[in-house]
This record gives structure tokens, C-alpha cells and sequence, in this order.
């Protein structure tokens, strides 16, 4: 058995070989940056050394707390801050207000009111006078005798006419250019044919002239002469169809016919007749076959 003085030299360097290890262990304070969580860091600093474990299973645990106390906390570098302030943040419990944007009515281009046209005013006719109406009468009254080629009396009337209305100027001026047109026609009258073919034949060069008046003239002279001459009637009915004379030239067709049938096939080509077509009687005459 040992002596208790020897235990208690054994105890005293055991214990001074422990501190001296420890010194050894207990890590040197590093000038490092500002640790991110100083909490954390000064406690594990600060913390300190076990004295002595009762198991040699402490020793692990206080080196790797020195370790971790040897190594630095990297610190991240915090961003400059902007010049610009920022809007504190809502807290949890203040709700967030939503400003709706204010809605902009789309305003349309101002319609424009149309404006109606300014109604244009009807000229009302004038009546004419008592003298203008009797003088359009006498007027009318000579003409047809004209288109009938009685020129003798259409002269005399057109005379008339002048001496009573010359106050008329527009019916005078007509009843004049009428009246020297008779005076011309009775003038010739000693030059032409007297037969009925010649005159017949002078009626058709005047037709294809174009002067329907004096082919009128000369295909009437040719059926004083000769009254039964169908191609002398069918040349007449032409001639009236030119005219405008539709009822006359009617006539003058129906006894063209009458006289020699088979001038119907040359009735339904004739040029001369197209102003005859739109009358129902005209296909009735020319058509009579085939109802």
C-alpha cells in the first residue's frame, strides 16, 4: 500500500499535467471579422474546458469543440444599400389595400348631325296664255295636214296662223321654218313624174334618205294613180311607221296585206316597221298564220 503523501504528489501532477495539456488544447483568439451570429460565436469562445473527464469518451467532444472554435465564421459582405428609400413592408396583420387603377372611359368622336339636303324647288310650269293655247292649236292643227303631205293646205294654215299668233314668238318661229318647207314642196310639183311607178320610185329614194316627209308625199301622189297597188300601200305604212304616225301606218300595212299576203314574210325583217312591233295589232297582221 502506498502512503498518502505519495497519493497526494500523484494527484497534484496529474492534475498539473491536465492543466498543461488543456493550455495546450484551449485555441488562440484569431483577429477574425464580426461573426454573423455573435451569440452563438462568444458562447462557444467563451465557454470553458472541461477539467478533467471521467471518461476517456470526453476527450472527442472537447476537440471538436476547439476545432470549430479555431475555425472563422465566414460572414457574407451586405449589399450597399440604395439612395432610394423603400417602402416599409406590410406586417402580417395589416392587410394589404389594393388601389384599383380608376377605368378610363373610352369616349367615341362626337357624332356629327347629318344634315338633310336643302330640298331644291320645282320650278312650277306656267300656264300659258289664252292666245298661246289657241295658237299651239292651230299649229297642230297644220302640221298633221303637213304629214299627210297636203302641202296646199298646210301652207294656208301655217299663213293663218302667222297673220292671228305672230305675238307667239316659239309657235311663230315654228309655224315659219314649216311653212317655207310647203312652199318648197309646191314648187315642185311641176317637175315631177306623173305615173304611179315613178312616183312610187321616188318615194323609196326619199325613204332611204331619210326624208320620210316627201316619200310620204310621193307614195300618196302614186296611189292617186294607182289605189290598188299593194307594194305602193306597204311603201306608205313604211313611211308613216317612220313618223311616228302608228294608227295611219297600221292601216296602211293591214291593206298592203289584204291586197298581197305574201308581203307578211318581208314585214317580219322590214327595219322600217320596228316602231309597228310593240303593238299587239302589228303581230296579229304580220303573225296571222300561226294563231
Amino acid at each position: 500500500m502506498s502512503s498518502p503523501v505519495a497519493k497526494g504528489m500523484r494527484r497534484t501532477a496529474t492534475r498539473q499535467s491536465s492543466a498543461k495539456t488543456v493550455a495546450k488544447r484551449r485555441p488562440l483568439k484569431a483577429k477574425a471579422p464580426r461573426p454573423k451570429h455573435p451569440v452563438k460565436a462568444k458562447s462557444v469562445a467563451n465557454k470553458a474546458p472541461a477539467r478533467k473527464a471521467a471518461k476517456s469518451s470526453a476527450r472527442p467532444a472537447a476537440k471538436k469543440q476547439a476545432t470549430r472554435a479555431r475555425k472563422p465564421v465566414p460572414t457574407k459582405a451586405k449589399p450597399a444599400r440604395k439612395a432610394t428609400t423603400k417602402r416599409a413592408a406590410p406586417s402580417k396583420t395589416q392587410k394589404k389595400v389594393v388601389v384599383a387603377a380608376p377605368r378610363v372611359k373610352k369616349t367615341q368622336p362626337p357624332v356629327r348631325a347629318v344634315r338633310a339636303p336643302k330640298p331644291v324647288p320645282v320650278p312650277v310650269p306656267r300656264q300659258p296664255t289664252v292666245d298661246e293655247a289657241a295658237a299651239l292649236r292651230a299649229f297642230d292643227r297644220a302640221h298633221r295636214e303637213f304629214t299627210r303631205a297636203r302641202f296646199q293646205e298646210a301652207r294656208n294654215q301655217f299663213r293663218g296662223l302667222l297673220d292671228r299668233y305672230a305675238q307667239v314668238s316659239e309657235v311663230a318661229a315654228r309655224a315659219r321654218t314649216y311653212l317655207a318647207i310647203s312652199e318648197s314642196r309646191l314648187r315642185t310639183e311641176t317637175i315631177l313624174p306623173r305615173d304611179a311607178d315613178s312616183l312610187y320610185d321616188r318615194g323609196v329614194i326619199e325613204l332611204n334618205r331619210g326624208e320620210y316627209v316627201a316619200a310620204q308625199e310621193m307614195f300618196e301622189r302614186a296611189l292617186k294613180r294607182e289605189p290598188e297597188a299593194a307594194h305602193i300601200h306597204y311603201g306608205l305604212a313604211a313611211t308613216r311607221a317612220r313618223l311616228g304616225s302608228i294608227d295611219l301606218a297600221l292601216q296602211s300595212l293591214q291593206r298592203a296585206l289584204d291586197l298581197q299576203p305574201n308581203l307578211r314574210v318581208r314585214a317580219q325583217h322590214d327595219h322600217d316597221l320596228t316602231p309597228l312591233r310593240n303593238d299587239p295589232d302589228f303581230d296579229k297582221l304580220v303573225f296571222a298564220s300561226q294563231f
